[in-house]
């Protein structure tokens, strides 16, 4: 009598090299999801360093100051900006003057 090899199911080494090419792709991908949510929060941070110069632009124009002016958050808030920005990367942002950019506590990609 032969006996009939049973074909019902996976093997171990089946199962193993799926988990296995899982653990490669979430390896690939996990750091490339963590990367972009930061990238994502860096332009944020970009977008509201622009907002905050158009502001300062804006309200020196309106109040005919000099370049050398520098406003405070009272200055723009509400008139030139609806509310204060905040980093999303917990940063601060300080104004500066007119003539000079202003910028975020964080730095590096933070810049504008």
């Amino acid at each position: 009598m032969r006996r009939h090899k049973r074909t019902d199911g996976y093997t171990l080494i089946e199962i193993l090299i799926v988990v296995m090419i899982i653990g490669i792709l979430l390896a690939i991908a996990v750091p490339s999801m963590f990367n972009a949510s930061e990238r994502a929060r860096a332009n944020a941070c970009r977008a509201n360093l622009r907002q905050i110069q158009a502001a300062k632009e804006q309200w020196a124009l309106v109040n005919r100051r000099p370049g050398t002016a520098i406003p405070t958050w009272a200055n723009l808030v509400p008139q030139f900006l609806q509310r204060q920005p905040e980093c999303p990367s917990g940063g601060t942002y300080t104004i500066r003057n007119i003539r000079t950019r202003p910028t975020c506590s964080i730095g590096g990609d933070h810049t504008y």
